[in-house]
């Protein structure tokens, strides 16, 4: 790819009788329930709660799928740090995406990254980075973030290619450093 994708333009196609909107506060304790399945573990769920908590949560980039009154998926974008020597800029980091076991392969998880980093682009934003598979978010335009100059600390066990990023259409190449994480995602980062 070129040029910086375009967000917005990706069709949202959740699967049949699924609904993606913004979170609610009455689905927190119904989106926790969400992730600790999705992952295996109370950690990201808790994770969601400090960036709930933290000044980098924005609300309305926390989306729940619902489908028959029941949330079977979460996503959330919230800031982070991007360092390039003494030089610092607030970037958007997507961390975690969860849908619930029996749910997943149905789109779902597709349908909320497009929705959400629809909603980024519209609020201006550059870019998005995050951890994770290639495979599975190179289909949603994210590419290999060290290209871009761009390098995030992955586990150990984490292929290179992890460190992803989407261009979004405010998308500038200057835009180069270290993603810091703010302090809420000590729950789950290794030092």
């Amino acid at each position: 790819m070129d040029g910086p994708t375009d967000a917005s333009s990706a069709p949202i196609s959740p699967a049949v009788g699924v609904a993606i909107r913004a979170e609610e506060p009455g689905d927190v304790r119904a989106i926790s329930d969400v992730v600790a399945a999705a992952f295996g573990s109370q950690a990201e769920a808790d994770l969601v709660q400090a960036i709930r908590e933290s000044e980098h949560f924005v609300p309305a980039w926390s989306l729940v799928a619902e489908a028959h009154g029941l949330i079977v998926g979460h996503v959330m974008v919230s800031f982070a740090t991007l360092v390039d020597g003494r030089k610092s800029r607030r970037i958007t980091m997507l961390s975690p995406l969860a849908v619930v076991p029996d749910a997943q392969r149905h789109g779902i998880g597709s349908a909320l990254v497009r929705e959400v980093a629809a909603r980024v682009d519209e609020h201006g934003e550059p870019l998005i980075v995050l951890e994770g598979s290639p495979a599975f978010y190179g289909r949603l335009g994210f590419e290999f973030a060290v290209p871009y100059g761009i390098h995030i600390k992955l586990p150990e066990w984490a292929p290179p290619e992890a460190a992803q990023v989407l261009r979004l259409r405010s998308y500038d190449a200057a835009l180069r450093g270290r993603v810091v994480y703010p302090p809420a995602f000590d729950l789950v980062t290794e030092d």
